[in-house]
């Protein structure tokens, strides 16, 4: 109970006015002592409604510890000046880029990128085993494949001699193989 006591009877005489912010807001300190070690106790008494998006950067650093000592008007009318030039710079560069894309979108032309492929599924349709009528998909695949090279003919393509089909991965890194488990009948 004295500790309750001591708090309460601390909030209205060791408070001290530290500084106020252009909103109004007002920011006191007072020393506390919490488990036998003093420490300074910060806050802020808002002007109208409890908004803490009204409190300035550099006043929610100082009440966070950031800063051991509070900011200044003078430093806070530099900061707000600071602040200004950096928007009016902002809205200039803005306004140039839109100038500058407004010359250059006369003459631009229009660049078709051409068309677009799908992914090769080559590698992928390999790991199936082949239709039970004959090689049907394999041959499908293959012609794919070659009308494939001959549109593009930087590319080559290298046909992969069939490993044999195991029960078993095998490999590891690019080769590995899995196997090809079947359920038992």
């Amino acid at each position: 109970m004295s500790r309750l006591w001591a708090r309460v009877a601390g909030l209205f005489k060791s408070k001290s006015f530290i500084g106020a912010d252009k909103t109004g807001n007002k920011y006191f300190s007072r020393m506390e002592e919490i488990d036998g070690l003093v420490k300074e106790k910060r806050w802020v008494v808002f002007r109208r409604e409890e908004d803490p998006t009204s409190v300035p950067v550099e006043w929610i650093c100082w009440l966070n510890g950031q800063r051991k000592r509070a900011p200044t008007p003078e430093e806070m009318a530099e900061l707000e000046a600071r602040r200004e030039r950096v928007k009016l710079n902002v809205a200039r560069l803005k306004k140039e880029e839109e100038e500058r894309k407004a010359r250059e979108g006369t003459g631009r032309k229009i660049t078709s990128i051409g068309k677009v492929e799908g992914p090769d599924l080559t590698s992928f349709v390999r790991h199936f085993p082949p239709d039970s009528k004959g090689d049907k998909t394999e041959d499908a695949s293959e012609e794919a494949n070659q009308s494939r090279v001959k549109e593009h003919e930087p590319e080559t393509v290298t046909a992969e001699p069939p490993e044999p089909k195991t029960t078993e991965p095998s490999g590891s890194g690019s080769s590995f193989r899995p196997g090809t488990w079947q359920p038992p009948s």
